[in-house]
């Protein structure tokens, strides 16, 4: 009857085992991949910094997802051996050719004074809240230590913003900033989730920071009880990784717009209209359009009529919220690829329901393009034929692919 003597012993003898020197110079080649197959733990605690983290359990299950080419040269390594050499035995079972196993694992390598790196220290409270993120590989727990370190600002906390806040600050995006300057009125209540009853008439930006932290006391908010303006975006939005806008106006869109060109922040936009709605990322830095390049020039009032004056459906504020909020996730943790030119447009009342449009970047942009004719902020109430700021922090009426 096979022992865990026998077992070791056999997979001693058809294993090859590398010392420390040997890893060194195999990982200097570029195809070659070092396993930690360590528990969580002990991997927050150090590991290698080129290794790849997927505890022992997991490994028949995710490995082919970090190793797809079974011919890749693998070093497994655990903390002194022995279970990386039973780990390679059962890669080696799955058919991957190259397997090495590293004697002496993450303490010989921590004892010769190599290079090592320690994750960040999650709190009991962060590793119970954020444990579904944790086992999804493209978050993990490198990737929740991203968003609890990133900051998001979001323009508006009215129907747009009220989902796109409420789950970033539930995916545990450590820093939101709130821009708004309304207070809460009952008609908002039939879409803005984030308010309530006994809120109506506080500022929106303080009853949104009362559902934020009631969801995720952890979460720093930030409060901008302020219209936004060409004197003070600027110093706004250069604390921020990632800007949310959720904003009810022209001149507020074109704003944000130029404000994030500049500083070379990406844009998640969003606006809905009745039963329709549309959701895009505008990014130049990254080789995208603006909302410049979509809307060179404002539509004229009468076409762009507010949801006081045209209505929204309650529910479909959450979808396109939502969406914002998914993508400001991705954005942070460079998962998958955004909406960098391209829009997502639902008609829901449509049986096609969701389109994906391709917005192209326009080579003469007078902001964004290689030659702009505009390089600083302007008078945006006068570029949108508007003799006053308009009011109001509700999501703004776009007519969805217009």
């Amino acid at each position: 009857m096979a022992t865990s003597k026998n077992i070791l012993d056999e997979a001693r003898a058809t294993i090859k085992q590398i010392d420390i020197d040997e890893a060194r110079r195999m990982l200097e080649k570029p195809d070659t991949v070092l396993i930690d197959v360590r528990e969580s733990d002990e991997w927050r605690q150090g590991h290698i910094p080129q290794a790849i983290g997927i505890p022992r359990g997991f490994l028949e299950l995710r490995v082919e997802e970090k190793v797809p080419d079974h011919k890749t040269p693998v070093i497994l390594q655990c903390a002194s051996g022995t279970r990386s050499l039973l780990a390679a035995r059962a890669l080696r079972e799955l058919g991957y050719d190259n397997i090495y196993n590293l004697t002496g694992g993450f303490n010989a390598w921590k004892d010769r004074g190599l290079p090592w790196v320690a994750d960040r220290a999650f709190t009991q409270d962060e590793l119970t809240r954020y444990s579904r993120h944790f086992v999804i590989p493209e978050v993990g727990e490198t990737g929740q230590a991203k968003l609890l370190d990133s900051k998001v600002l979001i323009l508006g906390t009215g129907a747009l913003g009220s989902p796109s806040s409420l789950y970033l600050a539930a995916a545990g995006v450590g820093t939101i900033g709130l821009v708004d300057f309304d207070v809460v009125d009952m008609s908002n209540l039939q879409r803005q989730i984030i308010h309530a009853v006994d809120r109506v008439g506080t500022l929106k930006t303080e009853s949104a920071q009362i559902q934020i932290k009631s969801l995720n006391p952890g979460i720093k908010v930030i409060r901008h009880d302020l219209r936004l303006s060409s004197e003070n975006v600027m110093d706004i939005v250069k604390d921020y990784d990632v800007v949310v806008n959720c904003g009810d106006n022209f001149p507020t869109r074109y704003l944000i717009n130029d404000a994030c060109v500049f500083l070379k922040k990406p844009l998640v936009d969003g606006a809905i209209f009745r039963f329709e709605g549309n959701a895009t990322v505008f990014y130049p830095a990254a080789g995208g359009p603006c909302y410049r390049c979509l809307y060179p020039e404002p539509a004229p009032p009468d076409m762009a009529p507010s949801c006081a004056e045209a209505g929204v459906l309650g529910a479909l504020p959450g979808v396109i919220g939502s969406i914002e909020a998914l993508e400001a996730i991705k954005l942070i943790l460079g998962a998958g690829k955004p909406l960098v030119g391209k829009m997502v447009y639902f008609d829901t009342l449509s049986s096609d329901y969701v389109r994906v449009l391709k917005i192209r970047k326009n080579p003469n942009c007078p902001v964004c393009s290689d030659h702009p004719t505009q390089t600083t902020l302007i008078d945006y109430e006068a570029f949108c034929g508007l003799a006053a700021p308009a009011n109001g922090s509700d999501a703004h009426a776009v007519a969805a692919g217009r």
